[in-house]
Parts: structure tokens; C-alpha cells; sequence
């Protein structure tokens, strides 16, 4: 059994510490402003759906359930044209309120509108599968599971979808560090070698940050080339120099050697 350690925080510190640009906020307009989104309100209202919030966001409808209702309103909502599930998904918001926010992104073809549900659940809660609404949520809920660690009743078959059956953590948590976990560096030499080969091969560079600017073999610096494998330079190199037209494209070659072809061959 592994020891614990404490992941909150665990992403990599920024390089850089200045103020980045904050996009303002996506304005939001009221439904009833759309007569066919009003419409579609009604309709879940007169279906006994109950949204706790509804507004128009980026020119969609965007609707607040109770995850417990969340495939009574996909059904209803297919009932009313919005019959294509494009994406699902779920957003990591542990740190600051200990819960998850899930989304339905939804299309109506014949409409031309596109609708968005979204529900919170808890760190411990689970969310009722809509297989039998959206076949598309198979592998959409086994996702989530696999990345999020959401369990989601009734599926026919909730297993990792991307990482390996045995892989420790969820990889889209923001509790997860950038560079995987202590286990995620000896994953593959243990599962293709075995443990004993740990010494032999060591721990698997997962920083992919990281360059080594004395390693000729598998990384070049741009204006300091030297051969596979050789001394590296401290001194910059005119290798794109020649060939460089003022402000034009980068790494192209034999420019004075072009030729324009006045048709296609």
C-alpha cells in the first residue's frame, strides 16, 4: 500500500510570475429574448423539470439542474429536437468548494441551437448514468470516470477508458501533479522490463519541461547546432543565418534557389 502524500496544489509553479490577461466574463442575456429557446422552457416546465437557473450564454441556452434529475431533463429534452449528445464532461472545483460541476453539451439539428446542461455533485456523490437517453455517453461517462475518478451508476461497464486498468490517481484532477505521481515515472519499465530493471534503466523523464542543454542526442538548440552526440556550443551558430530573408519564414532553405511556376505541372 502506498504511502499517502498530500497532492493539493501539486501543478507545476508557473515560470512566470507576471500578471497575465483576464478575459472579462461572456455576457449573458435572458432566454425568454429567443422565442425558441422560451419555448423550449416552457416545455420543460410543462415536463416537470425543474431548472434552477437558466440564462443565454455565447448563443446557447445554458441550464442549472439537480444532478438527481439529469436524465429525466436529457429525455426530455430529446423529446423536444436536442437529439445529438456532442460532449460530456467535468470540472474539478475539489479545492475551492469540494464538489464537481458536470455538463451535457447538447445540438438540435433541426433547430440549429445548442444547449448546455450543467449539475453539481459532491466529492463522494455519484451521477446516474444516460446511456439509455445518448448512446454517445458511453465512453463520454467511462472518460470521466477514468480522468475524474466520478462514479457513475448503472453503466454497463465502467472501466478506465485511456489509462491502464492498474494506473494510481485521476489524471485530469487538479490534485494531480503535471507530470504524473511517484508511480507514474516507473509505470512503464516496470510493466515492459519488470522492477528489477529499475537500476538498470532508472526513472522515466515524465518533466516535460525540462531540457537539457548538454544533451546533443536528444535535444538542438536553435543557433547553437553541433552533430548527434557532439561537445555542445556555448557559441551561437550562423546555421539559419544565410538563408534567412528579412522577417521571413523560419527555417527555409535554398531561398535564392526557388523557382515560380507559372502553372501547375
Amino acid at each position: 500500500m502506498r504511502a499517502y502524500k498530500n497532492r493539493k496544489n501539486a501543478q507545476a509553479k508557473a515560470y512566470y510570475s507576471d500578471r497575465f490577461f483576464v478575459a472579462p466574463p461572456v455576457p449573458r442575456s435572458d432566454p425568454n429574448e429567443d422565442e425558441i429557446f422560451a419555448a423550449d422552457l416552457a416545455a420543460l416546465k410543462k415536463a416537470k423539470v425543474k431548472v434552477e437557473e437558466s440564462y443565454v450564454e455565447a448563443g446557447q441556452l445554458v441550464i442549472w439542474i439537480k444532478a438527481k434529475d439529469n436524465k429525466a431533463t436529457l429525455q426530455a429534452l430529446k423529446d423536444l429536437e436536442y437529439d445529438f449528445l456532442s460532449e460530456m464532461s467535468a470540472i474539478d472545483f475539489l479545492e475551492q468548494r469540494g464538489e464537481f460541476e458536470i455538463f451535457y453539451q447538447l445540438l438540435s439539428m433541426t433547430k440549429r441551437k445548442r444547449l448546455r446542461v450543467k449539475t453539481i455533485i459532491k466529492e463522494d456523490e455519484a451521477i446516474e448514468t444516460v446511456i439509455d437517453v445518448f448512446k454517445s455517453a458511453d465512453w463520454a461517462e467511462r472518460e470521466m470516470y477514468d480522468m475524474f475518478g466520478i462514479v457513475v451508476n448503472n453503466h454497463p461497464y465502467l472501466k478506465r477508458l485511456i489509462m491502464p486498468d492498474d494506473w494510481h490517481g485521476h489524471p485530469l484532477l487538479k490534485s494531480y501533479p503535471l507530470i504524473g505521481d511517484e508511480e507514474a515515472q516507473w509505470y512503464e519499465i516496470d510493466t515492459i522490463f519488470g522492477k528489477e530493471y529499475r537500476e538498470v534503466v532508472g526513472p522515466e523523464n515524465r518533466d516535460t519541461k525540462f531540457v537539457d542543454p548538454k544533451d546533443t542526442k536528444h535535444f538542438a538548440r536553435v543557433g547553437h547546432e553541433v552533430g548527434y552526440g557532439e561537445k555542445p556550443s556555448s557559441k551561437p551558430t550562423t546555421f539559419f543565418s544565410k538563408p534567412q530573408e528579412e522577417e521571413g519564414v523560419f527555417l527555409i532553405s535554398n531561398f535564392n534557389k526557388s523557382k515560380q511556376l507559372n502553372e501547375r505541372k
